[in-house]
């Protein structure tokens, strides 16, 4: 891997003048006012990769533009290629600290590197908890560290931890954290799932919840992010990968606990979500392991399909 030669250029990345011709650098810029470092990077033309920052004492200005911003602690800025980077200590504060990481992503970090933006290109993440800023902290200080060791490995150490920095910046985002389901279709999954086996109609199940059809088909569909339907189905096929894995009941049956009365038609829809029909399923099941809860699904087999499949198998 070619890192490049400075080639007599300025040696320290917390200078002008440093190349950054590598995969990855990291580390921390103390700036104390009136200090060597007390001074505003200013890079036109922004940089080749990406570079993360967080603050994690005093605060920092950044200017976007006609726009700026104050950076606090638990701030953390994603600058991509190319952005114009004009940033440094706040005025008004004494100092301010932060940690980052320059790198070149691989390419399927694209999507935990599309940040919201305070203005108009640079990413902002602000971590709402003491124990989130450690953790983050300790993330920062551990690429830092392992980059700098003397394995032959310690690049790809740190690439490792630097990915799992992203993939917790992109769990932490507002639109990525999960969010509290209505207890009116907690209930009607309820519902769904004790009664897999019978063919409920939207208006059976609003009627259970205390809601108009269209009132909880709308609010279904926004909470769960797909419609009833889909739902029941995704249940369904769960429940039959389960029992065609873990029991000896033959697929007519099994195509009955899940609520099919065509074997034909349950043969199908297995084949269209799974990929294979129920008794190719079967066969693979006894020479190659696989997962209960299938992460092409979006829905996770609940507790009442659980006691579904036990009412089935005693039935």
């Amino acid at each position: 891997m070619n890192y490049g030669d400075n080639g007599g250029k300025q040696l320290n990345p917390l200078l002008p003048g440093y190349s950054f011709n590598l995969y990855l650098v990291a580390g921390v810029t103390p700036i104390i006012e009136n200090g060597p470092l007390d001074f505003f990077i200013d890079r036109p033309n922004g940089m080749k990769g990406f570079i993360i920052n967080m603050t994690v004492k005093g605060e920092g200005k950044v200017v976007d533009g006609d726009e700026s911003f104050i950076c606090r602690t638990g701030d953390l800025l994603l600058f991509s290629p190319e952005t114009p980077h004009y940033y440094g200590r706040a005025p008004g504060s004494p100092d301010w600290y932060h940690r980052w990481v320059y790198f070149r992503p691989r390419g399927y970090w694209a999507n935990w590197l599309k940040w919201p933006h305070p203005t108009r290109r640079v990413g902002k993440l602000s971590l709402g908890s003491p124990e989130l800023i450690a953790e983050f902290d300790a993330l920062f200080q551990e690429i830092d560290r392992t980059h700098r060791g003397e394995r032959r490995t310690s690049e790809e150490l740190a690439i490792n931890l630097l990915e799992r920095l992203l993939i917790r910046a992109y769990e932490e985002r507002p639109e990525n954290l999960p969010k509290p389901i209505d207890s009116r279709v907690q209930a009607a999954c309820q519902f769904i799932a004790k009664n897999l086996a019978d063919d409920l109609g939207l208006d059976d199940i609003a009627r259970h919840v205390c809601l108009s059809p269209s009132r909880l088909a709308h609010l279904f569909r926004e909470q769960m992010g797909m419609n009833i339907v889909r739902w029941r189905e995704d249940q369904r096929v769960l429940l039959a990968k389960h029992l065609l894995q873990s029991t000896r009941t033959p697929v007519s049956r099994v195509s009955e606990i899940v609520g099919y009365e065509d074997q034909l038609y349950f043969s199908r829809v297995f084949r269209k979500r799974v990929g294979i029909s129920p008794s190719g399923y079967r066969k693979s099941c006894d020479t190659e392991p696989h997962p209960l809860v299938d992460p092409q699904l979006m829905a996770p087999l609940s507790n009442f399909a659980f006691e579904a499949l036990q009412k089935g198998i005693r039935g």
